[in-house]
């Protein structure tokens, strides 16, 4: 109720949010943008993104055929600032969207924004919870160009730095070539990167962003926060990369787990994003409005998360590097008390041995107490799956059973044996 008052008095406050531009500008082979977006009469917000290509520029991108892919980079960039007072109203300056491309824009953000409504306690519609708004003299989007992009045996392989991008890369690399693509690299990412044969950062295809700290003070302050689908963001900079490299294939870590709702009974999925049904929808409208510039799709799709830990798990030179952990990712370590730590532990056990577990993560996880919520949750001993990026119910079951056996002394594993009883 608290939060649902916030949501009421914040949208009469901030009844307009409004995407007023950006600006762009290639520096070498760097591009710099900047995006302009305003609350009300008095926060702005100037984010800045940083794209490095390396060696991967391809020297016939022609500065303004990126015109419009940045603008749709915006669109799905101002979520995550539109979030803190979720204004009725998203006036676009400039351009303007068909009527089709207005719904579909709403959809993403409706069911990107699942899991914030829905931890946030916030009680909207489809119909009515933002609508758009441009300047009469705006131009369709329609009148941006772009180029043609041929297919190639090259692929942009986004790393995340976990062992699904790792599978990736692994498996790609063996018949085609590989522009490796990270955004705002860490330890584990380029760990990976430097495992799979690129040992300098121009091998890589780096993006930067930065985040306005005006949004920062507006969550401390106590304006509205929470979970934004990232992978969508990933999809339009992807475009972006496609362009400046000339290579048309992205593919994607996504698998055949990502589209399991959280919540039973409703759509609300904390990676819709990374769903099928999402990558579907990008596909067709980079297809009909974007010039087919890319070919967006997950490699991992036909897999579930026990094959994919089952192909990692054949790569032990990953193991000391790779990560899954949100919590940790700052300092590069498991922390060993989340549930992404948990999942990964729990899928892998098939397929590591136990001593070689306890030397990835530092400790036995299944013999951890204070994680008997999290694995209540993740082994359908509890209702509600973890908003987190972790896989179905029944593979964490199954994991299980797989190592029922061979760890039955365990904690966790005891009380899984107990309630299966």
């Amino acid at each position: 109720m608290q939060n649902q008052e916030k949501f009421q008095q914040l949208r009469e406050k901030y009844p307009v949010f409004t995407y007023y531009g950006y600006e762009y500008q290639r520096t070498g082979n760097q591009i710099d943008i900047v995006f302009d977006f305003r609350m009300g009469e008095d926060i702005r917000f100037a984010p800045q993104m940083h794209l490095q290509p390396g060696r991967h520029a391809a020297p016939l991108c022609e500065l303004e055929l990126l015109d419009g892919l940045i603008f749709h980079i915006g669109m799905i960039e101002l979520i995550s600032y539109w979030k803190c007072a979720c204004a009725p109203t998203v006036h676009v300056r400039g351009h303007k969207l068909s009527v089709s491309q207005q719904q579909w824009w709403k959809k993403l953000y409706w069911k990107g924004l699942g899991e914030f409504f829905y931890q946030n306690g916030i009680s909207s519609s489809l119909d009515d919870f933002l609508h758009f708004s441009f300047d009469e003299d705006a131009q369709p989007i329609e009148a941006f160009h772009y180029q043609k992009i041929a297919e190639s045996d090259a692929v942009i392989v986004p790393i995340g730095g976990g062992k699904d991008s790792v599978v990736t890369l692994e498996q790609l690399r063996e018949t085609r070539k590989i522009v490796p693509f990270i955004i705002n690299p860490r330890g584990a990412t380029l760990a990976c990167a430097r495992i799979a044969g690129f040992q300098k950062q121009e091998d890589i295809v780096v993006l930067r962003r930065q985040i306005d700290p005006k949004l920062l003070e507006l969550n401390k302050e106590g304006f509205l926060n929470g979970h934004t689908p990232f992978s969508a963001m990933l999809a339009f900079y992807s475009l972006l990369v496609s362009a400046v490299t000339g290579v048309r294939d992205v593919a994607l870590s996504n698998e055949s787990s990502a589209n399991e709702p959280t919540i039973p009974g409703t759509e609300i999925n904390h990676q819709y994003s990374k769903s099928v049904e999402f990558e579907e929808d990008f596909r067709d409208y980079v297809k009909n409005h974007l010039g087919d510039i890319n070919h967006y799709y997950s490699h991992l799709r036909p897999y579930c998360e026990l094959e994919i830990a089952q192909f990692f798990a054949q790569y032990p030179p990953y193991f000391e590097v790779f990560r899954s952990c949100n919590v940790g990712s700052k300092t590069d370590i498991w922390c060993c008390n989340c549930p992404k730590c948990l999942f990964a532990y729990i899928i892998l056990s098939p397929f590591i041995d136990d001593a070689t577990m306890i030397h990835i993560f530092g400790e036995d996880l299944l013999n951890k107490p204070s994680l008997q919520q999290y694995f209540d949750e993740l082994s359908g001993i509890a209702e509600v799956k973890p908003f987190e990026c972790v896989g179905t119910v029944d593979e964490v079951n199954r994991a299980l059973e797989m190592i029922s056996v061979s760890r039955a002394d365990k904690l966790l594993v005891k009380r899984w044996l107990s309630y299966k009883k």
